[in-house]
């Protein structure tokens, strides 16, 4: 089942997201559950958070995933949403 992350970034929280996108990155590549990433951009193309399309078995999976993202675990987000989703095109 593909969940939809959205994770949204704590104000003020860029210099925390780029201290943290290298573990991130590898982190997506190495769990063999990504589908699409990508960071959210703000009004100044600034990176404010973050969408990440999983393709896992459940929401317990999807929840464990993101609990261990190197972005969470840094406390960059200051709201997570994962939401069902389901691909019609692509």
């Amino acid at each position: 089942m593909f969940i939809a992350l959205i994770g949204k970034d704590k104000p003020g929280a860029l210099e925390i997201r780029k201290a943290n996108r290298d573990a991130h990155v590898a982190y997506l590549k190495s769990t063999g559950v990504v589908a699409q990433a990508g960071p959210l951009l703000d009004d100044a193309g600034e990176m404010c958070g973050s969408l990440v399309i999983l393709d896992v078995e459940n929401m317990t999976a999807a929840e464990a995933w993101a609990a261990a993202d190197p972005y969470a675990q840094a406390g960059l987000f200051a709201d997570v949403q994962l939401i069902a989703w389901n691909r019609v095109i692509g």
